[in-house]
């Protein structure tokens, strides 16, 4: 996993991100799907070579999972919230960010997982763009949010520590092509409501 995040941050730029995320999940997938989850017999390629497995046994189609998430930069005037999470290397922080549950709209998972991160309320959620993200096969949908209230706690498991940072007092931050740092490059080039 660690080659991983390393080959992505050594990205030339966006599309070489996207070819190595989309290769790591196939990857993964092909090493994990073989068998049927319907009736557990063994899965083959699929004849009309699709990006599908298909069973021999009951002919059900599997397809590589992708798992919807979010992403999100809060904002509060000419702040913006960054989270260092447990599996981030020392000094690194970045967005928030979490998958969606069953029934959730991305809006609503924007709040659920801001809240229950780091104890705050946000408003005025508006959707950025979107990334694959191959951990472990993600979606990422990327929002902007504001500030409604409530102090920083971390939750003390996924987020180890939160503050809000302005653009002269930033820490480490993400590799240039991660929807995270797009996301505080555009706040910090003061284009979030492009």
């Amino acid at each position: 996993m660690q080659d991983l995040r390393e080959a992505l941050s050594q990205a030339v730029d966006e599309a070489d991100f996207a070819r190595l995320s989309r290769k790591a999940q196939l990857d993964r997938w092909q090493q994990q799907a073989q068998f049927c989850h319907c009736c557990a017999t063994p899965l083959q390629p699929h004849a009309e070579e699709e990006i599908a497995r298909q069973c021999i046994g009951c002919g059900h189609v599997h397809y590589p999972p992708v798992s919807p998430c979010i992403i999100v930069l809060v904002i509060k005037g000419d702040q913006c919230l960054l989270a260092h999470a447990a599996n981030f290397s020392a000094g690194r922080y970045s967005t928030l960010a979490g998958f969606i549950e069953p029934g959730e709209t991305a809006e609503q998972a924007v709040a659920r997982e801001v809240r229950e991160e780091v104890g705050i309320e946000v408003a005025n959620i508006r959707y950025f763009k979107s990334q694959s993200w191959p951990f472990p096969h993600a979606l990422m949908l990327g929002f902007f949010a504001e500030y409604a209230g409530g102090e920083i706690q971390p939750d003390g498991v996924e987020i180890l520590a939160a503050d809000w940072f302005c653009a002269d007092k930033l820490p480490s931050l993400p590799p240039a092509f991660a929807i995270s740092r797009q996301l505080i490059e555009h706040f910090l080039a003061g284009r979030v409501s492009d």
